[in-house]
């Protein structure tokens, strides 16, 4: 009988605590909820669409394998790659195929360099076609539309082309200053220039897989450096380096030029010139002249860009510091012709009781000097107590 009623004390007792810890959660729950909060994300647009017109993104994308070669994920890093999408494209159920690679980047400048990079010489175009660069040789197609680079291989044909047309539509736009190309190799003369072995790159990988001249551990990559280099027909090649500011580059002068006194006589005509941020460098076959004509012609464009956004400014805002400004004023004066008012009516009741405290009237004329020079005798009058028994 004791056992069964210590037992259901015992119970009542853990139902007791249960009630009261679910009492707690429940006071407790409010406060959790107000401070968490739901952030939904909105997945990006993908850079393959699923159909395009007649053409089906085909479900065995796995056929297209990612890269393997360590140099080129290297690159791609260098060059800011965000995110990578392969995938095939059939025409209808039994038509041709086109196999596509697309990459989006951080901005157009590493897009811009990724492209350089994947370029292949010898081209049957190279030009502004799909998108704002465009390269075709034999069934490979290569173009840059913005922050994105698609390759393309397949069919050649008037329907690839639309495809690649309507893909190049609905890739990201991205504007401002990550959407601008870089500046750097529209600074190299245009004379003899060879428009396939122009290379830009901006990291040490890239630079020296697409043929640099200078080691790119020395180029400056790690401060921000961009470098382009380019062949001329029956001379030599132009480097064009671009560094954040004069002194960053001054700097990597020096460096280069105990690189290229090392070299000796290997590289051939060398001519250097530092202009600003730029230091230009020519190699190879170049006379002493030409060099020298040649990177002296060359100078930096000084582009000013705004991106803070400037403050709206409303008409009521200046009607509000119109209005504040003629009420202080009027508010200053209206004080400062009271004080001036209390100040005098003080003055004069000092005066006044001063007066009185001499035994003189509170009001009285003013007292004045004066000379007589009339040479009449004028009587003496005296105030003051006395004044009736002198006169």
């Amino acid at each position: 009988m004791v056992h069964d009623r210590l037992r259901v004390q015992g119970l009542a007792q853990r139902l007791l605590w249960i009630l009261i810890a679910g009492a707690a959660i429940s006071t407790s729950t409010p406060a959790w909820s107000q401070d968490a909060k739901t952030t939904l994300v909105e997945p990006p647009v993908p850079l393959l669409p699923h159909e395009v017109g007649t053409w089906v993104l085909q479900p065995d994308a796995a056929a297209v394998p990612a890269s393997t070669d360590s140099k080129d994920n290297t690159v791609l890093a260098e060059d800011g790659l965000k995110r990578e999408e392969r995938g095939i494209y059939r025409d209808g159920n039994s038509g041709p195929t086109v196999t596509l690679v697309a990459r989006q980047f951080v901005d157009a400048t590493g897009a811009h360099a990724a492209y350089s990079y994947y370029l292949r010489p010898a081209s049957e175009y190279r030009g502004a076609g799909l998108g704002d660069e465009t390269n075709l040789k034999a069934n490979r197609y290569l173009f840059r539309s913005g922050t994105s680079v698609v390759e393309a291989e397949g069919s050649r044909g008037s329907r690839t082309e639309a495809l690649l047309s309507a893909i190049q539509t609905r890739l990201p736009k991205v504007g401002g200053p990550k959407g601008l190309a870089p500046l750097l190799p529209t600074l190299l003369p245009q004379k003899g220039l060879e428009q396939d072995s122009v290379k830009y790159a901006v990291g040490p990988v890239s630079y020296e897989a697409m043929g640099g001249v200078l080691p790119g551990g020395i180029v400056g990559f790690d401060k921000a450096a961009e470098a382009v280099t380019a062949k001329y027909s029956g001379k030599g090649e132009l480097t064009i380096l671009l560094y954040p500011t004069p002194e960053i580059a001054g700097e990597k002068l020096r460096v280069i030029e105990k690189e290229i006194r090392d070299h000796g006589a290997s590289d051939g005509t060398v001519v250097m010139r530092r202009t600003g941020t730029l230091v230009l460098m020519t190699t190879g076959r170049w006379s002493q002249g030409e060099a020298k004509q040649l990177v002296q012609g060359i100078r930096p464009r000084m582009d000013v860009t705004w991106n803070k956004a400037l403050p709206q400014i409303e008409f009521h805002t200046e009607i509000r510091k119109t209005y504040s400004l003629l009420a202080s004023i009027a508010i200053f004066c209206f004080f400062g012709a009271l004080a001036a008012i209390v100040l005098g009516i003080s003055l004069g009741a000092g005066r006044a009781a001063i007066r009185v405290l001499q035994g003189k009237p509170a009001a009285t004329e003013p007292e004045f000097l004066r000379i007589d020079l009339s040479g009449r005798a004028a009587p003496i009058h005296i105030d003051g107590p006395g004044a009736g028994a002198n006169s």
